[in-house]
């Protein structure tokens, strides 16, 4: 039963940590973000923060798989009762991970920060070639999993060009998406025709206010488990 107690707390701990952790990143940015502010925020020691994550790095570790998961849940319940295409479904998903970063500046930079530190992108590369073999594995039935991954190599620096470059007015979020599935659908050798398909697929959509509901859904997720 000890054992036990240690654990609920241990956890409870991590996830208030997690918490303090993304409201601080979403406010102020990764880079300006200490760890004795995340401990103040989420009323710890900062030498727990270090005995359960190591460093700030791993932290954001941890943070980048729960915005995957909560992305890819988040894009189940877009598409649920519009289609069950698979390729359709990568699209919309990486349309929301577009959105959401253009959505705040500190966004786009965890997300930036997140593909360009050795921990969270080994995180980023090898979640989603999982997603990518079950989204991608039919219509590339010839390629293993060290195929998708060496692919999200290549996808995942799209996506990073993508979301680091702002919209302006001639840069529109029309015009990112459609060059972003454009030119990631190349390395996936979906066709142009089914290319046309996902960039009116994903233009029915309410993007902006998906994106913001994702973010304050996972927010309260971690706070839940505090």
């Amino acid at each position: 039963m000890a054992n036990v107690g240690h654990q609920k707390k241990y956890e409870s701990s991590k996830s208030r940590i997690l918490h303090a952790a993304a409201k601080l990143f979403l406010r102020q940015g990764y880079q300006s973000t200490t760890v004795a502010e995340i401990a103040r925020e989420a009323g710890a020691d900062r030498n727990a923060i270090f005995y359960i994550f190591g460093d700030k790095e791993t932290l954001l570790s941890e943070l980048v798989a729960y915005v995957l998961e909560g992305q890819f849940e988040a894009t189940k319940g877009l598409v649920a009762d519009k289609t069950e295409d698979p390729i359709l479904f990568y699209a919309a998903g990486t349309t929301l991970q577009l959105y959401m970063a253009e959505s705040s500046e500190h966004i786009r930079e965890m997300y930036a920060v997140s593909y360009s530190l050795t921990k969270p992108s080994d995180v980023i590369y090898h979640t989603i070639t999982g997603k990518l073999e079950k989204i991608f594995g039919a219509h590339l039935p010839h390629l293993e999993t060290k195929d998708f991954f060496e692919l999200e190599i290549a996808s995942g620096g799209i996506m990073r060009s993508f979301m680091t470059v702002p919209c302006d007015m001639y840069f529109t979020m029309d015009r990112k998406v459609r060059r972003f599935l454009e030119t990631t659908f190349l390395v996936y050798r979906v066709s142009d025709e089914k290319i046309d398909e996902a960039v009116q697929f994903v233009s029915q959509f309410d993007y902006p206010a998906i994106a913001q509901h994702t973010v304050d859904h996972m927010l309260n997720y971690l706070e839940s488990k505090t």
